[in-house]
């Protein structure tokens, strides 16, 4: 360990950098009183809204949609053009490093809409990346097994006319038509939530190659209506498929490629399109996380209760504001099956829009959210005790026979975006733990289940760990990581879950604690591994989940004091595209390091009585 001791943080800087953190996060409220954030533009979210919408174009019958069109297909190639990499590829973010993928679908559009000439170095460049990266091959062999997204790629190109469609793995379309209760049972090739996508790409890549065996054609013919009646019956009304441009491109782009373009579904596709682009001409990989980022804000500001409400702060949450949010928040939990997922009541999504799908790591968040926006002394109202008994339920029957938690739906093990993960497992734990320990009357039988499954996703966790004493998160990375993996994201969380449930002296525990200290940089912050560039969102996760650790002291000292300089030099809020999204693309949400930030040096305070000897209630 090379950290240099460092000097208790001053008193007035760091409660200083706490009022400005918390009060830059209250700022960023809608004027309804919650947060909406902002995700980062993707250039595959461009890219593959831009051939939708040219197919779209050349198919289209009526004028004033032909001029529409156009004008959004042009404004998407000239943002392409303005925000490639030196290196000739596109990353996902403009933050990001150039990867095979983005660059291969861009590359694609330009192609496909007879522009290529007029953006000769864009091409030029862009053609020297693939075939340096390995083109067709590379895309494979960068997600394995997992057919959600090479396939659609792979597709996005063909249809563009750069990928021959012998390249194009077919899709079992066909098994959309079974009941949807034994979807796990027939090992779908895509992860669960990519169920249009199966629909959708797999009836194109019928149409364009056919298939060798007489049986199976025959199957997939009489497949072909019925699997656009699932696809049109799980759409959400105004067209986005989990409010994703990519997911929602990629189904109409496919089923412009088999003549549909009159179809309800590919009309709701282009409107959904059209209405989410953004006005410099680019497209985000999702409309917003507003679910998702409201509860984590409240987390944030709020946390588990204090012992003193001596010293309240102009930047917090008065009452009317925790009541406000709190009934929002309600209003999100979905309260019938959802016709998607076939999902059961309970759960919460990460978004307020229909496209939504309830799942383990938004549903937790938002009972911690409930539970916090309660003040101290405040009684649980009736309404309050049954959504959280309810996602509790939800939460309890979602948990996997290992132990752990998956995103969306039980038993779907065979592609890693439906596993058990350790973030959202802890996630689970510290929702349950809570739940438990701050809500009175809860039913004898929902407190045993509740407690054997803490004491299952324990297991879970203590199995899971890697031998150095990290754990590996399934939704968060670092690009400049070997395997984009984001060790520091994981252990972070599960050493928090860890000590919020009272299990930080495990043997397993510590491991956890010892790699964050020993994995800490030079300068006081973190990345998500020792020597890479120190984020505010790495750090912020580092000295939330050690404070309060008393070997630790050290660091957290250390990391308190690069948060408070990253505030000091105004930095702080600079993000970094450390989220993976659906099928591990990259994405930052400009509020992620505000929160995080927050978050840190409000658990900085709590635990290490910092400020003065006092504690501070937010």
């Amino acid at each position: 360990m090379t950290v240099p001791q460092q000097k208790n943080p001053d008193s007035d800087a760091i409660h200083a950098a706490y009022s400005s953190l918390s009060g830059m996060l209250l700022a960023e409220r809608t004027a309804d009183g919650w947060w909406e954030g902002c995700l980062s533009t993707s250039a595959l979210s461009t890219a593959t809204a831009v051939l939708a919408l040219s197919l779209a174009d050349a198919s289209a019958r009526e004028k004033s949609e032909t001029l529409q069109f156009r004008e959004l297909v042009d404004a998407g190639l000239q943002w392409l053009a303005e925000h490639q990499n030196e290196d000739g590829g596109w990353g996902d973010t403009v933050l990001s490093v150039s990867n095979i993928s983005t660059t291969m679908l861009a590359n694609a559009v330009f192609h496909a809409t007879q522009q290529s000439d007029g953006y000769p170095h864009e091409v030029n460049a862009s053609q020297q990346y693939i075939d340096a990266a390995g083109g067709v091959d590379a895309v494979l062999e960068r997600y394995g097994k997992d057919r959600t997204f090479s396939v659609p790629i792979l597709t996005h190109c063909a249809l563009a006319g750069r990928v021959d469609w012998k390249h194009v793995i077919p899709l079992p379309f066909e098994l959309s038509c079974i009941p949807a209760k034994f979807y796990a049972a027939v090992r779908l090739p895509v992860v669960s939530y990519a169920l249009p996508a199966l629909i959708a790409i797999g009836q194109v890549v019928f149409k364009k190659r056919g298939h060798w065996n007489p049986v199976v054609r025959w199957i997939r013919r009489a497949a072909i209506n019925r699997s656009l009646r699932v696809l049109e019956s799980i759409q959400p009304e105004h067209g986005g498929f989990l409010e994703a441009t990519p997911l929602t491109s990629f189904v109409c782009m496919s089923l412009l490629g088999c003549d549909l373009h009159d179809h309800p579904v590919t009309r709701r596709c282009l409107d959904f399109i059209a209405a989410s682009v953004r006005p410099d001409g680019s497209w985000p990989i999702d409309t917003n996380l507003t679910t998702w980022v409201t509860t984590l804000s409240v987390n944030a500001l709020a946390g588990e209760p204090s012992a003193s409400q001596d010293d309240r702060e102009a930047t917090t949450l008065d009452s009317v504001d925790r009541h406000r949010i709190r009934d929002w928040l309600l209003s999100q939990q979905y309260n019938v099956v959802h016709p998607y997922t076939n999902s059961p009541p309970g759960g919460w999504s990460w978004t307020d829009l229909p496209g939504g799908v309830p799942d383990a790591d938004d549903t937790p968040g938002a009972m911690l959210a409930i539970l916090n926006l309660c003040a101290d002394g405040e009684s649980y109202l009736t309404k309050e005790k049954m959504a959280l008994q309810s996602a509790a339920t939800w939460l309890l029957n979602l948990q996997n026979r290992d132990g752990g938690w998956p995103t969306f739906c039980r038993g779907w093990g065979a592609l890693p975006f439906d596993r058990s993960s350790n973030d959202l497992t802890a996630h689970v734990l510290r929702a349950l733990t809570q739940w438990r320990s701050r809500v009175a009357d809860i039913s004898r039988e929902s407190a045993a289940r509740s407690d054997s499954a803490v004491q299952r996703g324990l297991g879970f966790l203590s199995r899971t760990q890697a031998d150095d004493g990290s754990w590996l998160p399934l939704w968060f990375g670092n690009q400049f990581n070997h395997g984009d993996e984001n060790p520091l994201y994981g252990t972070a969380k599960v050493v928090l879950a860890l000590q919020e449930t009272g299990h930080g002296h495990q043997p397993f525990a510590v491991r956890g604690i010892e790699w964050l200290i020993s994995n800490q940089n030079d300068d006081g912050g973190w990345a998500g591994r020792k020597g890479l560039a120190s984020s505010t969102e790495e750090t912020a996760l580092a000295v939330e989940a050690l404070a309060g650790v008393s070997k630790a002291d050290f660091a957290v000292i250390s990391g308190a004091n690069w948060l408070v300089g990253k505030v000091d030099d105004r930095s702080v809020a600079d993000p970094s595209p450390i989220g993976f999204y659906f099928a591990k693309l990259w994405y930052f949400e400009r509020l992620y390091p505000i929160i995080f930030a927050t978050g840190a040096l409000r658990r900085c305070l709590q635990t290490r009585k910092l400020v003065d000897g006092r504690r501070y209630k937010i």
